[in-house]
């Protein structure tokens, strides 16, 4: 992809959820599970644009796991009516909702990357003047 162009919206809300750069499509963001890498390997697209920024991912993350809960357990309770079993359904959806964020982490960062990049803050002249002067 030439440094110039940009990718759709749809596009990089989708290189987002599968854990790739929103601006050049590369993989391989993480050095570990809970350790991404402070700029893209190819583009080097600066990922944390200002303190806090993970925050949004964070909120994210605790979406995702709120609706999965949420739809899940409304599901569970439609398909148990009348007889609804209290202790076996907690037994599922209290360490669902403990693994769920934390298997879901680095997914809720690079989407958030996307999110911020695609919807909220576009790139500016400046970081785009600083991305083409790291390569």
């Amino acid at each position: 992809m030439a440094s110039n162009s940009r990718p759709g919206h749809l596009r990089m809300l989708w290189w987002g959820l599968t854990k790739r750069c929103p601006r050049c499509g590369r993989g391989q963001l993480f050095q570990r599970w809970f350790t991404m890498l402070e700029d893209c390997p190819r583009c080097r697209l600066h990922f944390e644009r200002e303190p806090g920024y993970w925050t949004g991912a964070m909120a994210v993350n605790i979406a995702v796991t709120s609706a999965s809960f949420g739809i899940g357990f409304v599901i569970a309770l439609a398909l148990t009516v009348p007889d609804v079993p209290v202790a076996p359904l907690l037994a599922i959806f209290v360490p669902a909702m403990i693994v769920l964020p934390i298997v879901f982490y680095p997914f809720s960062k690079t989407l958030w990357v996307a999110i911020d990049r695609a919807i909220l803050h576009q790139l500016d002249p400046q970081e785009l003047r600083d991305v083409r002067r790291r390569r």
